[in-house]
């Protein structure tokens, strides 16, 4: 009777260890038919642009971008105030997706009559599973033109060109999108220009910039921009460094962006280093900024 148990307790444990084996041979192939892949990061700050400057996102192929951006102000006078705000600066931009990871765009603003345009590439993806890239960069570079004002005034450099001023800024963002709620972006910048703009401005300047959103809700997010200028103007006029605080509500193919900051300009160079208000709501340094960007797709490959 005894031996009998023990033989089928043996038989047992022999066909266990068996099953146990082919069990883990079976998850082991498994594992490595289906292992995590890595693949890329998207939307880590789901538009184009942060805030007041250009983010690593580009849009899909054949994707037409549509935007509409304004700012309004108060003189500092006071008792001047007009229906909403004394004063309106709005730049229509039309940005087109060449292929997934190269856009070209362009823009227009009314206020200080600058027309700008930009290149735009991804060259290095952030992927998700692996630290072989924990980071996406894109390369820009932006240029604009705008009508030189009377030197005379005492405020602007003398032009040495005609009337024209050219500004061009080169920049690399550098992202990373840390969770599902927050992402951060550097910005080295070096914007050069073939005159100044204002008196003991230096034609070329340094900037880095530091940009960041968080989202609050399936639809809404709270993003914030900042650009530290290392080399800025000297002279009577005080210059700021720009500040952005705002609000990205997305609607399908609308996005609409609602901040307070203390630029005027959309071009980088302007508003980067030609800000001449400290962010405050005192004297008419209290700027409330609206954006409206609508993404049109012109091909099958869509977002």
């Amino acid at each position: 009777m005894k031996k009998s148990i023990v033989k089928y307790l043996f038989s047992f444990s022999f066909i266990a260890g068996l099953f146990s084996m082919n069990a883990q041979s079976l998850l082991t192939k498994l594992e490595k038919e289906y292992q995590t892949k890595p693949v890329n990061e998207i939307a880590t700050f789901k538009t184009t642009r942060i805030g007041l400057g250009h983010s690593i996102e580009t849009r899909k192929k054949g994707a037409l971008e549509i935007s509409l951006y304004s700012r309004y102000w108060n003189h500092k006078e006071g008792n001047t105030q007009r229906f909403l705000a004394d004063e309106v600066s709005v730049r229509f931009g039309l940005d087109y997706a060449i292929t997934d990871d190269f856009t070209i765009g362009a823009g227009y603003t009314n206020f200080n009559k600058v027309t700008d345009g930009f290149l735009k590439y991804k060259i290095i993806k952030q992927k998700r599973n692996t630290n072989k890239s924990p980071f996406s960069i894109v390369l820009f570079q932006g240029a604009s033109i705008r009508k030189n004002k009377n030197a005379t005034s005492g405020l602007y450099g003398s032009s040495t060109l005609g009337s024209n001023i050219y500004s061009f800024t080169s920049q690399v963002l550098i992202a990373r999108k840390f969770n599902r709620k927050f992402s951060m972006q550097l910005t080295p910048t070096l914007i050069n220009r073939t005159n100044s703009v204002f008196e003991g401005q230096p034609k070329s300047q340094f900037a880095l910039g530091l940009g960041a959103r968080y989202k609050v809700g399936g639809h809404v997010s709270i993003v914030s921009e900042y650009y530290h200028v290392t080399n800025p103007v000297k002279s009577p006029i005080k210059i700021y460094n720009p500040f952005m605080v705002g609000v990205n509500w997305e609607l399908s193919h609308l996005l609409l962006q609602f901040q307070i900051t203390n630029a005027r300009s959309f071009s980088e160079d302007a508003f980067i280093t030609q800000t001449q208000n400290n962010f405050n709501f005192h004297d008419g340094n209290f700027h409330f900024g609206f954006n409206a960007t609508f993404v049109l797709h012109l091909s099958k490959n869509k977002l």
